[in-house]
């Protein structure tokens, strides 16, 4: 029986059973829905060894290939299964951890994010480092065998719950931007961390300022040597691009598929404007499914999805009519959450602008 074999039959199974409560449960703008249910179901997803599939067969991985990774994810989300809760340890700290960790960091923290036991959330933009991250100003010291932390990171998804960060922050005092800078694992349980939710245009609060003043980690907890933090934050963005997005299209295409139904419902789709805008839609969206599965580290990757989910939201607003500009009974229906939510789709994860000159310079080789 295949990997996806295997995936389907066992997500069935699991999601008509002991777990059909968790069955479409977060998602964008949707983030605060079933946070307990859905770790629950990370942690049985973790004892069945259907995290991490691409990581080492010792570190508790299947070492999966890429074709099977593309599988699972594809079978997930057709499955209706729930948002995960632990994509940011599995996806961007694990992979890290496995590239520039030493043994004794990877024997502490692997198995927990394997597991799902441990939540992790992404210490990087500050209010004046988003896209220029280089300018972070956030600092450590040592004082005797820790790292003390003070500064502040916003734009933090899944802060509120995460147990830990990984924080890019300036070690050197003499280092100016990229230089000087380290990657240091800090637990957010502890006094000198506060964690304020940010109210998004959804009404949720799926993104956090942290405040460190005064928060300690370990002398250990450094990913890299210390003052290597650029190479090591700019590997993690690597892999935040990966076989997960072709999972994220299946996505995409509930979200296109509810938007075509409700131009149909309202009569909409009788205009030839609305029609036209809704057949590119998914033709875009094929171009999208066929661009990732050629290389879904491509990076125009990112600048497509986003821009493309973003008129997606606009088209969904359009269909509605007037009906779309209220939410009844105070609760958004989800083409208004996905017309809202998708406002932030091409600033967060590298804003449109930076995207562009990344590609400009990175791939294209054109001059700064």
């Amino acid at each position: 029986m295949s990997l996806r074999e295997q995936a389907r039959a066992w997500l069935e199974e699991q999601l008509s059973t002991t777990f059909a409560h968790v069955r479409g449960l977060g998602g964008p703008g949707r983030e605060h829905e079933g946070h307990e249910e859905r770790h629950a179901w990370e942690r049985h997803l973790g004892k069945a060894g259907w995290t991490c599939l691409s990581w080492p067969t010792r570190y508790g991985g299947r070492a999966a290939t890429l074709a099977d990774q593309i599988a699972f994810y594809e079978e997930y989300a057709r499955a209706g299964a729930p948002a995960r809760v632990g994509h940011i340890g599995e996806g961007l700290i694990g992979p890290t951890i496995l590239e520039f960790g030493t043994e004794e960091q990877k024997a502490r923290f692997l198995p927990g994010i394997q597991s799902g036991e441990e939540l992790w959330c992404q210490g990087y933009s500050e209010p004046e480092a988003g896209s220029d991250l280089a300018n972070v100003q956030t600092k450590a010291e040592m004082s005797g065998d820790e790292w003390v932390v003070t500064g502040q990171k916003v734009w933090t998804s899944l802060a509120h719950v995460a147990d830990w960060c990984f924080v890019l922050c300036r070690t050197e005092k003499a280092e100016k931007k990229h230089h000087g800078l380290s990657y240091l694992l800090v637990p957010m349980d502890q006094p000198g961390v506060e964690v304020r939710p940010i109210v998004q245009l959804t009404g949720t609060s799926e993104f956090n300022e942290v405040f460190f003043d005064g928060a300690r980690t370990h002398r250990d907890h450094v990913l890299g040597a210390p003052g290597d933090g650029w190479r090591v934050a700019m590997a993690t963005l690597g892999h935040e691009r990966g076989a997960s997005t072709l999972g994220q299209q299946i996505g995409f295409r509930r979200d296109l598929d509810r938007v075509i139904e409700a131009a149909k419902r309202g009569g909409a789709a009788g205009d030839p404007v609305i029609r036209d805008r809704l057949v590119r839609s998914w033709l875009e969206l094929e171009v999208m499914r066929l661009n990732a599965l050629r290389d879904p580290q491509l990076p125009i990757t990112k600048l497509y999805w986003s821009e493309w989910h973003q008129r997606l939201g606009e088209l969904a607003q359009e269909v509605q009519g007037r009906a779309g500009l209220v939410a009844e009974g105070g609760e958004l229906n989800d083409l208004q959450r996905l017309y809202l939510f998708s406002r932030a789709d091409t600033i967060y994860a590298g804003s449109s602008e930076i995207q562009r000159n990344l590609i400009a310079e990175r791939t294209l080789g054109l001059p700064r």
